[in-house]
């Protein structure tokens, strides 16, 4: 009898193994999943929806983008120059005021050459149509360009008027600044000089100048607005 037990102990133990194998295989599969636990008071970041581009241009807000030619034909867009600080210039060379600044002295050329040494853009655009004053064939613009002391990449033209009406720019020289996040920060007049005309004891003024000392000082800008004269 002892010898039969001996013989039917190794059969015993293979038929428990085999029996606690089937237990295991038919206990269902563990689908929790093991997610890292989020610290306490961490609260998950979230995305700010890009800022919408305006139609008209509004203080504090984006600068309407757009795409003119310049007086070598080149297009040039806004967008291009992103992260610099931008001045735009209405202009007309015909415009007595605009005449003033550029044949009658050259301290606005310094002062366009001066934001470009410190990294900054400045364009002029002509928003004047065919036949109208200020709109000028490539010969006689060229020419005139070269009195003024203003280089072809800065001179846009903007004939149909498109991008004027964006900017509600109405005279010349009409003025903007457009801060290194792409957003107005100053409109209006150049500087106050229909003021000085009526009253030479007043001390020159250029709002422009302000505004852009103020970006560059990382500082408010005092004055935002001025009404445009021409």
């Amino acid at each position: 009898m002892k010898r039969i037990t001996w013989l039917l102990l190794p059969l015993l133990v293979l038929w428990s193994s085999l029996t606690v194998l089937a237990q295991d295989a038919e206990k269902p599969a563990d689908t929790e999943k093991t997610e890292k636990p989020e610290e306490k008071g961490e609260e998950k970041a979230e995305e700010k929806p890009a800022e919408a581009e305006p139609e008209k241009a509004t203080l504090d807000k984006l600068a309407p983008g757009f795409t003119l030619k310049n007086a070598s034909g080149k297009e040039v867009k806004l967008a291009d120059f992103k992260g610099k600080v931008v001045v735009l210039e209405w202009i007309n060379l015909d415009c007595p005021w605009c005449k003033a600044h550029y044949e009658q002295g050259d301290e606005l050329v310094k002062q366009q050459k001066k934001l470009r040494e410190d990294g900054g853009v400045w364009l002029t655009i002509c928003s004047s149509g065919e036949g109208q004053q200020g709109n000028f064939d490539a010969d006689t613009l060229k020419k005139r360009m070269e009195k003024a002391g203003l280089s072809a990449d800065d001179y846009l033209i903007d004939a149909d008027g498109a991008v004027g009406k964006k900017y509600e720019a109405k005279t010349t020289p009409h003025c903007y600044v457009i801060d290194k996040e792409g957003k107005l920060r100053y409109r209006g007049a150049l500087d106050n000089l229909r003021e000085r005309r009526k009253n030479d004891k007043l001390e020159a003024v250029n709002y422009v100048q302000l505004a852009l000392d103020a970006l560059k000082a990382e500082k408010q800008i005092d004055t935002t607005e001025t009404k445009p004269y021409g």
